[in-house]
């Protein structure tokens, strides 16, 4: 592998690895061993203050640049990160214990595919003339300044660059810390960005845990913060910035539904709850965990499920044929154990897995309830492993307003032949990031973003903009002013 997944240093400051050793010291585990892979420190109070500084040094020549300048550095990048893709590939499952039949495919390649759409953009960020009679006006687009990217553990290099490439391409400078459990690839984010021309100091990688976050949020020379993470860690971290009236997006958790009427193609709904609820071994948050299937098709849908749960390849992720790898930690593995006791002890009926798998690493069988009430925890907590939750409804009306008896609302999916009852009911879930005879697929060209508790503000395609820049407005008039004294 062309990169040691040793780390240079634990931080990546104005232009170069920085360490201090006086830092806590956090140890990177593998996943698929339970090995210790690399220690590096959190950053003290200095390293923060230092990338707090050069970020703002370098954002305000940054900003002068024009926009196809910097449009050009982060599309450059994108190629770096394309031609490297096998190594940091193989980064990523170590860092997070995904196969590398995923990370191959979806990891790094959507960092790149964000680094190039913002890229593209970049050089078209402009204002507008708005005529006023005899009187005009204009707007101006402007960065916001210094941007803070809190990340989570489980799409490392993609959420590095989902946060990093609309930021730079409006002019901004960013601070991004890492889940301190997968604090790797973001490293390689930052180094690829410098080796592409982004000048020192515009993309500062720090690592640590709560306290960096919250030093890093409470700072009053952070403009803007973006989360990924949890809910409960996102109403902190959201109240925090308020202090400061800080600009903030966060993507938070969901408990979407995905509802699978008595029409549609049964290996394709197979297929996309498969993909929202099994792919990085359960660990996204826009998953439908709650599978709504319509009564008179249920079991035909769990007998061709546990069919295609049993051809599963579970290993080494590293191989590249294995398509199910472990959780990212034992104590995640042990939060989503206990939710499969309470299903059990609730009366959910067990469809297959539910258990630990044994030797090294933090395996958990594919795991599905049938059964399920909407009472049940399983059904309304979010749980983040490869749990599923099967519901039977019957009616339409009945199953909108079941899918929408959430805090949550991230995501929601309908698989139907009925395209009329697709878009119906599509309109009438609550959530953000939306699908239809699909789930899951992100591309950089659409928003992604919840409503409810799922969060605020988008991510990705233009709307990204709208986050990471401001609107000065301009009234010029042609003539006298007119006073009343």
């Amino acid at each position: 592998m062309g990169y040691d997944t040793q780390p240079k240093a634990s931080h990546f400051v104005d232009g170069q690895y920085i360490e201090d050793t006086s830092g806590a010291v956090m140890e990177v585990v593998y996943p698929a061993t339970g090995a210790v892979i690399a220690r590096l420190h959190e950053a003290t109070p200095a390293i923060i203050e230092k990338a707090i500084t050069s970020g703002r040094r370098a954002q305000a020549e940054w900003a002068g640049m024009m926009g196809v300048e910097r449009g050009r550095i982060l599309r450059r990048a994108a190629d770096i990160m394309r031609e490297r893709n096998y190594d940091l590939s193989v980064l990523e499952t170590h860092d997070t214990g995904k196969p590398m039949s995923e990370t191959l495919y979806v990891d790094a390649t959507s960092g790149a595919d964000a680094l190039e759409y913002f890229g593209g953009l970049a050089g078209s960020l402009t204002g507008e003339h708005v005529p006023l009679g005899g009187d005009w006006g204009y707007t101006v687009r402007e960065p916001l300044g210094l941007c803070v990217g809190l990340g989570a553990w489980n799409y490392p290099t993609q959420i590095a660059c989902w946060k990093g490439a609309p930021a730079l391409a409006c002019g901004n400078a960013m601070i991004f810390k890492p889940s301190e459990t997968t604090p790797l690839c973001a490293l390689k984010v930052a180094e690829i960005l410098h080796e592409a021309g982004l000048p020192a100091g515009l993309y500062n990688v720090i690592q640590g845990a709560g306290d960096v976050g919250r030093a890093l949020v409470g700072d009053e020379r952070v403009d803007k913060v973006s989360l990924t993470g949890s809910v409960p860690t996102g109403k902190r971290v959201y109240a925090s910035a308020a202090e400061g009236m800080k600009h903030v997006t966060m993507e938070l958790g969901g408990k979407s539904p995905l509802v699978v009427f008595e029409d549609a193609d049964l290996d394709n709904a197979v297929g996309g709850a498969i993909l929202g609820n099994f792919y990085s071994t359960g660990q996204v948050c826009s998953n439908g965990t709650r599978v709504f299937v319509h009564k008179s098709i249920k079991e035909a849908f769990l007998k061709r499920l546990a069919e295609r749960l049993g051809s599963a390849k579970i290993g080494d992720p590293l191989d590249e044929t294995v398509n199910f790898g472990p959780m990212v930690s034992s104590s995640q593995r042990d939060i989503v154990l206990d939710y499969i006791a309470k299903g059990k002890a609730e009366g959910a009926r067990l469809v297959c897995g539910g258990s630990v798998i044994a030797g090294d690493g933090f395996y958990i069988q594919p795991t599905v309830f049938a059964d399920v009430t909407d009472d049940m925890v399983i059904a309304r907590e979010e749980i983040f492993g490869p749990v599923m939750a099967v519901l039977d409804f019957e009616d339409e009306a009945d199953v909108i307003a079941r899918a929408n008896n959430t805090e949550y609302g991230l995501s929601a999916g309908v698989f139907t032949r009925d395209i009329s009852r697709a878009h119906r009911v599509i309109g009438q879930l609550q959530a953000g990031s939306c699908f239809i005879n699909s789930y899951n697929d992100a591309p950089v060209e659409l928003p992604f973003g919840g409503s409810k508790l799922s969060g605020v503000g988008r991510e990705n395609s233009k709307t990204a903009i709208e986050h990471y820049s401001q609107l000065k407005s301009v009234y010029v008039r042609m003539g006298d002013v007119e006073a009343p004294f």
